[in-house]
């Protein structure tokens, strides 16, 4: 018999726990694994019992983006990698959402144990990784800034409710150098953006990003005005955000970002506030790690990698 680690942060989202628990350890043994529960106790804890993890054959992430950017950062250090799959419980479940899982964490298990394996590119900004998005400047502190206690009650109304408080707060642009592909640009900029992702905070970004394509793709905007910001959100709904007024992009897969002045927010990455206020920022595509996912995303987010 296989063995599988569930580990579970017990603060993410509203699901009662516990059944959620007894249904994966039955769904579990009858698809020949033995179920090995941890539970987190506080903010890093994950990273920490991934990177001495032993004898298991799946580690199944049961929380939310945070708790799973957590799971990677302890399997980068580790010599032998571990296979992976994240079932979401947190507020915007972005990577749930494109990796092809609805609200149903048990079905949501059925479909990984019916799933096919895919190599998932991971990228750090100054050596910590991040899975699918790290972000500074307008709006993007909204995910962290959101206390808990409500987005435990009002779940993704928390997030919009914050991102209406922010479009009223005055947009400051911040000058910045970037280094990529060969070339040295600078400007002013009100928020950068750099995914591996086609989906952020609940909004569907990009229609043609590959997660395993080994680069980046990086956003630039310099809108400032109120005025300018309702318009960029309308283009988003109607055109492809590449074509937007104000937003610049490329994609690459190393960035050397430098800014002039230590920022005043820090920047987001996959939901969490990274607490670093240096000035020069380092991203790149740094490796990959092992995931079983459902097979209904699998070709319209991953380049193919083998016939299933």
């Amino acid at each position: 018999m296989k063995k599988c680690t569930i580990l579970c942060n017990p603060n993410s989202g509203s699901n009662n726990k516990d059944k959620i628990i007894n249904d994966f350890t039955k769904l579990l043994k009858e698809n020949n694994y033995e179920a090995n529960v941890i539970y987190t106790k506080y903010s890093g804890h994950a990273k920490e019992i991934v990177k001495d993890l032993k004898n298991t054959d799946l580690l199944i992430s049961l929380g939310g983006d945070g708790t799973f950017n957590e799971v990677v950062a302890g399997n980068m250090q580790r010599e032998e990698k571990l296979l992976l799959s994240h079932i979401p419980l947190g507020t915007a479940n972005d990577l749930g959402a494109m990796f092809g899982m609805g609200k149903d964490p048990v079905n949501n298990l059925k479909l990984i144990l019916n799933g096919v394996e895919r190599t998932l590119d991971i990228c750090t900004i100054n050596g910590q990784p991040f899975v699918y998005v790290a972000g500074l400047g307008k709006f993007i502190n909204v995910a962290y800034d959101t206390p808990r206690n409500l987005k435990k009650r009002y779940g993704y109304l928390a997030y919009l409710i914050n991102g209406v408080k922010s479009f009223f707060q005055k947009t400051s642009l911040f000058e910045v150098t970037y280094e990529t592909n060969g070339e040295v640009c600078k400007g002013l900029y009100s928020f950068i953006l750099i995914c591996n992702a086609s989906r952020m905070g609940g909004f569907d970004f990009f229609k043609d990003v590959k997660m395993n394509d080994g680069l980046v793709e990086v956003l630039f905007s310099n809108i400032a005005t109120k005025k300018d910001i309702i318009k960029s959100l309308y283009y988003m709904k109607t055109t492809d955000i590449r074509k937007v007024p104000g937003f610049y992009f490329f994609r690459t897969n190393h960035l050397k970002i430098t800014l002039a002045e230590e920022p005043r927010k820090y920047w987001c990455i996959d939901g969490e506030k990274y607490k670093d206020k240096s000035k020069v920022f380092d991203i790149k595509v740094a490796g990959g790690i092992k995931m079983l996912l459902p097979k209904s995303e699998v070709k319209n987010i991953f380049i193919d990698e083998a016939n299933d």
